[in-house]
């Protein structure tokens, strides 16, 4: 693994396009916020930016097997996002491509992208001089890429899947992903422990940006009440409703603590296929009257929520980076994580605001939660601490700044 300094070459605007998977669209404005918050970071920083978007506009499996009609509405609200679109400045194109399912297919989805992408970048140049494509994940948008043969420079971003679940999980995953790390010019990680399994997985030079955290919305105004007087502190996870997130043993710790702390309440903010698994346990363990089901909420309001809350808590496994945890340290809400995670582990050791529990184990949980509710004092303290670890560590600016630095390194 090499992280090299960039030399004085190439100072102008570096010519960048930006290709991901993941990215807000008219149906789906949080999916992938953090590809549009680097790219508008990275514009701020110096870059000449245009994004194109992979997308399958073709129901998920879930939404089939809940019969003809709500599948047919899902494949209507999803042929209606625009192609072209304008998102704070930014040009982004949105680039349909069919594909079999994800959990059949998803290792070749590159190949049935490719195509389509190619028309786009060859449409692309011919009006934006760019060199050097920026791909959010080597499956399947890198693969894609690639498949391309554009010949400028790629650089890949691995935010984490590729390493922790399509190389070792997806049947062709491993290959696709070290054929695409290994093409690289270069692979940015957002944290060290995923940097390290980018090397192992065929990266030949690798550099860690992180990604950042804005702070909540009126942060010049005084702050929101984190405690409902009459009710008690507030727990609150900001995150996809999947199992390797946890919530299952936040709710776990919660019925612990109930006895010891009848105020206190869990807030879940986020939709997914867990959403009512989840409303079943909080049944089953008495705790339904404490739990509260948000739903999904566009990123301002979610970060709004986070200031109104005492303790952010998302014990989640295969946690590449987590900006929901320095998201809630910015707002001064100190985060629990999962030990052992590459993204917890590097906040943590980044400065104050974020304390680890073993993963896995509500018991463990549910001390810590207990300990840092018990501690109103102690508990302001690290919200500070965290938010200054997040100003200095993981600002947006830093992310578009040391981003720019990489295209340049690409590009020298």
């Amino acid at each position: 693994m090499s992280a090299q300094t960039p030399g004085p070459a190439n100072r102008a605007r570096p010519r960048v396009v930006v290709v991901s998977e993941f990215y807000p669209r008219a149906a789906d404005p949080v999916l992938g916020f953090w590809a549009h918050r680097q790219a508008l970071a990275t514009r701020e920083a110096g870059a000449d930016i245009r994004v194109l978007v992979l997308y399958r506009p073709l129901p998920a499996r879930a939404k089939l097997g809940e019969g003809v009609g709500p599948a047919l509405s899902e494949l209507a609200r999803l042929v209606r996002q625009p192609l072209l679109q304008e998102r704070d400045g930014l040009e982004v194109r949105y680039v349909p491509f069919v594909s079999p399912e994800r959990s059949r297919a998803y290792a070749r989805w590159g190949a049935w992208a490719a195509p389509p992408l190619t028309l786009a970048l060859r449409a692309l140049r011919r009006r934006f001089a760019y060199e050097l494509i920026h791909a959010h994940n080597a499956v399947p948008v890198g693969d894609a890429v690639l498949r391309a043969r554009v010949d400028v420079p790629l650089v890949v971003s691995v935010h984490g899947g590729d390493v922790l679940f399509t190389a070792p999980r997806v049947r062709g995953g491993a290959a696709a992903v070290a054929r695409t790390l290994s093409a690289a010019r270069l692979v940015l990680a957002n944290s060290r422990g995923v940097a390290d399994l980018a090397a192992q997985h065929g990266a030949r030079a690798v550099r860690v940006v992180p990604l950042g955290a804005d702070p909540p919305p009126d942060r010049s105004s005084d702050p929101p009440a984190r405690s409902d007087p009459e009710r008690g502190p507030v727990l609150i996870t900001v995150g996809h409703l999947v199992a390797r997130k946890r919530h299952a043993d936040v709710i776990r710790a919660l019925a612990v603590l109930a006895s010891r702390h009848p105020g206190l309440r869990y807030r879940i903010v986020g939709d997914g296929p867990e959403r009512e698994p989840l409303r079943a346990l909080a049944a089953q363990l008495g705790v339904s009257d404490r739990v509260e089901l948000v739903g999904q909420l566009e990123p301002d309001a979610a970060r709004a929520a986070l200031g109104g809350a005492d303790l952010f808590v998302m014990p989640s496994t295969e946690e590449a980076l987590g900006i929901a945890y320095l998201e809630a340290m910015a707002a001064g809400v100190p985060a629990i994580g999962a030990a052992g995670e590459p993204g917890p582990q590097e906040i943590s050791a980044a400065g104050e605001g974020m304390r680890l529990v073993a993963a896995q184990d509500p018991t463990a949980l549910a001390a810590e939660i207990g300990a840092l509710v018990g501690d109103p004092q102690g508990r302001e303290r690290l919200g500070r601490a965290g938010a200054e670890t997040v100003a200095r560590a993981f600002s947006w600016e830093r992310c578009g700044r040391e981003t720019v630095e990489a295209y340049r390194q690409a590009l020298a």
